[in-house]
């Protein structure tokens, strides 16, 4: 009877806890961390990277020219230094091509 208990609390949690935690485990709390004071939405300056995860070996999607205009869907912090947005590119989705790279993650 115990195990059962026991085995109940188990499954529950493993269903239910992970609803919470983001991929890759805790993180702190984001509003500490005004680096992107809160816009929903950004201009490149910069040509820069998307990469596929927020770890700078991972594979690169493609190169962002400057001028590309991004949407930002969460932002993701490895350390004080190390800072990722994963963004989704603004684009006409009844012109570009259904194939084409548009969401991935850029470093800050």
């Amino acid at each position: 009877m115990q195990n059962i208990i026991k085995n109940i609390c188990l499954i529950g949690f493993a269903l239910i806890g992970p609803i919470t935690l983001p991929a890759g485990g805790i993180q702190r709390n984001l509003n500490e961390y005004k680096m992107l004071n809160n816009s929903k939405e950004i201009i490149l300056n910069v040509n820069c990277s998307l990469y596929t995860s927020p770890k700078t070996n991972a594979k690169k999607l493609t190169v962002l020219e400057s001028g590309s205009s991004l949407s930002i869907l969460r932002k993701w912090v490895v350390n004080e230094t190390d800072i990722w947005a994963r963004v989704e590119l603004v684009t006409n989705k009844f012109i570009e091509h259904p194939n084409k790279t548009t969401k991935g993650w850029i470093r800050l």
